[in-house]
């Protein structure tokens, strides 16, 4: 799909449909909508008036016409996020000219409320990521396409900076893509060793900026990476820890790693998982999946700041060689692990990984992300991830970055008097909590046990990682790539 900026008045748009967004609310009057072109402006209020149209969010009139089309979409109260809302728009005007086979689509901005590089970008973001399909193992795709997106101005002053607006946001959207992709394909075809291959890509494309090291099963069992390579024991294939690497371009000592869960593919191990559980346990490696997304736009984008993405690949699978309930393991920073639950495996890998980076680039923030706890889905629901921070400055300036860039977060507490609930008998802790309850908070716990008192943030992402209904308007069912767009816009507000 093209996609492009272009100033023009409404009426001598060229293109199959026009889209005209308004604000709602309980004054809305037909009569006072700008931007409908004369000749449709009586059509319009009939049309208004006839389906009740308010301009509340999500609502839509069409106005079929011999030359361009025109689809009145509402944006709601001017007093929310226009941001947000006029992305939500977007995605639905597009799934609306894609069904009635418009292939050449326009969307307007007209006025000093509209008109802002901010939505420019978030139109071209909400656009690419609408124009998404994985259709990598289908015979036949008959959807009907865009082929060219307009966003539309009328009073642009510095053109420049709208199309800076809009190439940042295919930067941003390649890198949700790369790993919606990574995360839709089957397990059959991502193991960790494609996995590190798709790392090798990334960095072959990338240029200098990035580097990469991969460790095998010898390296790791060197390092004393117990924990993880427990997890990797009951699976044919051969577990890969990846290390990326990116050094900005501009002078800074700051640093950041980022973690990403990388379990391919989870069965649960000898804590074997329902067959229902197991359907889209592909998408086990979505943290692993938004790293590198992530890595994949900054030799675009240059934030000001070294960073390392780390996942510690593996399969968690049954079989004679598998880790059983009751074993206990010992991790790369010499805690013993009680594994009473093979399932809890995510929590294992993640300990290694980020003793790892810890010890070895010394970062001044670690993040890491995980599909960890079907806890977080009960609590949070599908669309919100789960947010524990040991550092309050930390915690409040990433939900700042995901507000901003649209993900939905929400914190939850570390709370203290939990920890002894994952503390073992026999060993020093155990990888499940000695109740059923606030799984989510115990894992955050034990995970805390790991980061050696460095500021750090745990994302539970199990929600939204993968969409079993549509996320939003403009990102469907399946792999959603959710946390690359906030990790962009932290690391990018970080001085």
């Amino acid at each position: 799909m093209k996609i492009s900026v272009v100033k023009s008045e409404a009426a001598k748009v060229s293109a199959d449909v026009l889209v005209i967004p308004v604000f709602g609310g309980t004054d809305f009057d037909a009569k006072k909508v700008k931007d409908i072109p004369d000749a449709l402006r009586s059509k319009f209020q009939k049309m208004a008036a006839g389906v009740k149209f308010t301009g509340k969010a999500g609502q839509q009139v069409l106005l079929q016409t011999e030359g361009t089309d025109h689809l009145v979409m509402g944006l709601g109260d001017r007093k929310g996020d226009v941001a947000a809302s006029l992305r939500e728009a977007c995605g639905a005007a597009f799934h609306a000219a894609r069904r009635l086979g418009y292939k050449r689509m326009a969307f307007a901005l007209f006025g000093k409320e509209l008109l802002k590089e901010e939505h420019v970008e978030g139109l071209a973001l909400a656009a690419i990521l609408s124009d998404y399909a994985f259709d990598t193992f289908k015979k036949e795709n008959g959807e009907r396409k865009v082929e060219d997106f307009m966003i539309v101005v009328d009073e642009a002053r510095d053109m420049m900076k709208f199309r800076k607006a809009m190439e940042r946001a295919e930067t941003i959207a390649d890198g949700v893509n790369v790993a919606r992709d990574l995360v839709n394909t089957p397990a059959q075809e991502i193991t960790p060793s494609h996995l590190a291959e798709a790392a090798k890509e990334i960095v072959k494309v990338s240029g200098s900026v990035l580097k990469l090291t991969v460790l095998d099963r010898k390296a790791c069992q060197k390092l004393g990476m117990g924990a993880y390579l427990a997890v990797s024991q009951g699976s044919e294939e051969e577990p890969k820890f990846i290390h990326l690497t990116y050094t900005s371009p501009r002078p800074t000592k700051k640093s950041i790693a980022f973690v990403g869960k990388g379990v391919t593919f989870d069965s649960g191990g000898l804590s074997l998982k329902p067959a229902d559980g197991m359907m889209t346990m592909k998408c086990d490696m979505a943290g692993a999946a938004a790293v590198l997304g992530f890595f994949a736009t900054l030799a675009r984008l240059k934030p000001r700041v070294n960073i390392h993405g780390v996942i510690a690949a593996t399969e968690n699978m049954p079989s004679g060689k598998a880790i059983r309930p009751g074993d206990i393991v010992k991790s790369m920073n010499g805690k013993t692990i009680e594994i009473l639950n093979t399932d809890a495996e995510g929590r294992l890998t993640l300990a290694d990984a980020m003793t790892y980076i810890i010890r070895k680039e010394n970062p001044d923030v670690v993040i890491d992300l995980a599909t960890l706890t079907g806890a977080c889905v009960v609590a949070l629901g599908e669309e919100v991830a789960g947010v524990m921070s040991n550092d309050r400055g930390l915690a409040k300036n990433f939900l700042a970055a995901a507000k901003n860039a649209g993900e939905k977060f929400w914190e939850l507490p570390l709370e203290d008097r939990y920890r002894s609930l994952v503390v073992s008998d026999i060993a020093d802790l155990r990888n499940i909590a000695t109740n059923k309850y606030g799984g989510t908070l115990t894992a955050g716990l034990f995970l805390e046990e790991f980061v050696e008192k460095k500021p750090w943030a745990h994302l539970d992402i199990a929600g939204p990682a993968f969409a079993e209904k549509p996320l939003s308007s403009y990102i469907g069912r399946g792999g959603t790539g959710f946390g690359v767009r906030t990790m962009i816009t932290f690391v990018e507000a970080i001085k």
